[in-house]
């Protein structure tokens, strides 16, 4: 099944409240604001249609001149994937209509990777989630706890998330080694496509104990027996804006020409 045969929606969530950047998605880039970037990488996918979910008026007014369809939603959510469950229900979707979550702090974004999450889904019916993850390269970043793994099938199901490094090579890890001897180890990339009968079922779903221990809101859906796909991402994903020094570093990079849109 090729892009063009894979209809689905882009949903960009952006939420105003930020513990270390408040008001995160209108923090001006390059004299934009960060979710006017993340919505037009959205909008430069194989996408059908384009949603930002937010709970702010400010957000919703910031994006209006842009053309931006906007969908307001509640305040009180506890995560990314109950925000687009609402978004889901408001737009009255088919059970069988696929959602890709972009998340608003993710301005350089590739747009080949939101299609390609949404492509993996469409390719495995009995899967409820899609999302990517990228080898590992080196030993500082396999042991960072902020870092996520991930653990997959023969046939590309995941297996677990953990901020641990897993898998635990019981001979060279006896000691943290200098360097990782194979690429066996896979950093999770933040993007998830979904089926919008999942996230109906998801709102209904008790918090699970593996989520709670690791704060890993995909754990959820993966202890209560859903099928996760992980592909490996067909090109780098830059990192997002999470802390002050991030937000200097994308908009250098913007300022310059060095990742244009």
């Amino acid at each position: 099944m090729s892009v063009a045969q894979t209809e689905f929606i882009a949903v960009v969530p952006a939420r105003f409240g930020s513990t270390r950047l408040p008001g995160k998605p209108l923090l001006d880039i390059a004299g934009e604001p960060m979710v006017a970037h993340v919505w037009r990488r959205a909008c430069q996918s194989q996408a059908s249609r384009v949603v930002v979910a937010t709970d702010d008026s400010r957000i919703r007014e910031a994006m209006l001149p842009y053309g931006a369809e906007v969908v307001m939603t509640r305040s009180d959510h506890p995560s990314g994937t109950d925000r687009l469950a609402e978004v889901a229900a408001c737009l009255g979707l088919s059970d069988d209509a696929l959602l890709v979550n972009v998340q608003g702090d993710e301005p350089l974004i590739p747009p080949v990777l939101i299609d390609q999450v949404a492509m993996r889904l469409a390719e495995d019916p009995e899967a409820a989630i899609a999302t990517l993850a990228e080898p590992i390269a080196d030993v500082e970043t396999l042991f960072n706890a902020n870092v996520v793994k991930v653990v997959r099938s023969l046939q590309g199901r995941a297996l677990y998330f953990s901020r641990a490094p897993i898998p635990w090579d019981r001979e060279q890890f006896k000691t943290q080694p200098e360097l990782l001897a194979t690429d066996a180890w896979l950093r999770h990339i933040g993007i998830y496509a979904y089926r919008a009968s999942f996230l109906a079922a998801y709102r209904e779903l008790a918090p699970s104990s593996l989520e709670q221990l690791e704060q890993l809101e995909q754990l959820r859906a993966l202890q209560h027996g859903y099928a996760i796909q992980v592909a490996l991402a067909s090109t780098i994903n830059p990192p997002g804006v999470d802390t002050p020094e991030d937000l200097v570093r994308v908009r250098a990079l913007l300022a310059s020409g060095g990742d244009s849109e």
